[in-house]
């Protein structure tokens, strides 16, 4: 049986739901080896965290030059473990981060990579859906080790209890992924909501809120969702650039999208039209987005989103 590697995915410490995605798609090919990087002396809780998921073993590498080289570290010890292992494929989260690292991988083990897939065969073949959302395309890499980015929340997470091995491994990092230097991190400042690329509902606003949130927000904290927006409503000053949906914000597929006064221009719809239901509410029934909605509400959004609000705690009464 093929081995796959998933680079196991930590926020503050805590396992992500994004690894078990990982060992799902890599469970298909073959047997999953979780990677976790760690620092020094934090390997063993990070890896007692991953007991769900398709994982027969876990890989543990532990330094203090993760936190301090950042993404060449990172990329440097993974082509280690590709180099020596060689496993058919390495999957990685479609993060900026992990899709820079997977380049960074692709040319240390000289092998092909594909970016921001939206699903993997048994084979290793995998879906993109590219051009602004209007062609799909299944590509297979036949050179080197499979290293292939998913987004994430495009498959059910296989939740079945494991308990995979754990090994421990001591890597040298090279001189050459050590010539910059993370002198300081200012994490950033964080709401009560879900990330926006973990979240599996999202209520996103765009020029029709004409910057007034409040609604959007108020409808998120009732179903526990992200809130995202639109470039034009980023560009605005409205809200963070780091909320923005679309090819150049953020790729998000959750379970739930709504969108609120957003037209649909192909830049958003190239981020988020992968989710697994839309739902659209826009006072312009010709407004592209309705194209890929599978609920529209055609009104305004001052007027539907209250009611929608009130309705969902009535639900809850």
């Amino acid at each position: 049986m093929s081995d796959v590697f998933v680079l196991a995915q930590f926020t503050d410490g805590i396992a992500t739901n994004t690894t078990i995605e990982l060992a799902t798609y890599g469970a298909r090919i073959g047997s999953v080896t979780a990677v976790i990087l760690a620092a020094t002396g934090e390997g063993a809780g990070l890896a007692a965290q991953l007991t769900s998921g398709p994982i027969a073993r876990v890989t543990v590498v532990e330094s203090a030059d993760f936190a301090r080289y950042g993404v060449s570290a990172t990329s440097d010890a993974l082509g280690q473990l590709v180099t020596q292992h060689r496993p058919s494929a390495l999957l990685i989260s479609s993060s900026a981060f992990g899709k820079e690292v997977a380049g960074c991988v692709a040319v240390i083990t000289d092998s092909g990579i594909i970016t921001d897939a939206v699903d993997v065969s048994a084979d290793s073949v995998a879906t993109q859906i590219i051009f602004g959302g209007s062609t799909t395309v299944h590509s297979r890499i036949i050179h080197g080790c499979s290293i292939i980015t998913l987004r994430p929340n495009s498959v059910t997470a296989d939740m079945t209890s494991s308990k995979p091995d754990i090994n421990f491994v001591e890597l040298i990092i090279a001189d050459t992924a050590k010539k910059a230097e993370t002198l300081s991190v200012e994490p950033p400042v964080k709401g009560g909501r879900p990330d926006l690329t973990q979240a599996n509902v999202i209520i996103s606003g765009g020029r029709g809120t004409s910057g007034d949130f409040s609604g959007v927000e108020a409808l998120a904290d009732l179903l526990g969702a992200a809130v995202g927006a639109s470039r034009a409503a980023t560009d605005a000053g409205w809200y963070p650039h780091s909320l923005q949906v679309g090819q150049t914000g953020k790729t998000v597929s959750p379970q739930l999208y709504i969108a609120c006064g957003i037209s649909g221009a192909i830049q958003h719809r190239a981020g988020m039209q992968t989710s697994k239901t839309i739902v659209v509410i826009n006072k312009d029934p010709e407004a592209p987005i309705f194209e890929i909605a599978d609920f529209g509400v055609v009104g305004d959004l001052f007027n539907v989103l209250p009611q929608a609000c009130e309705a969902v705690r009535a639900r809850r009464s």
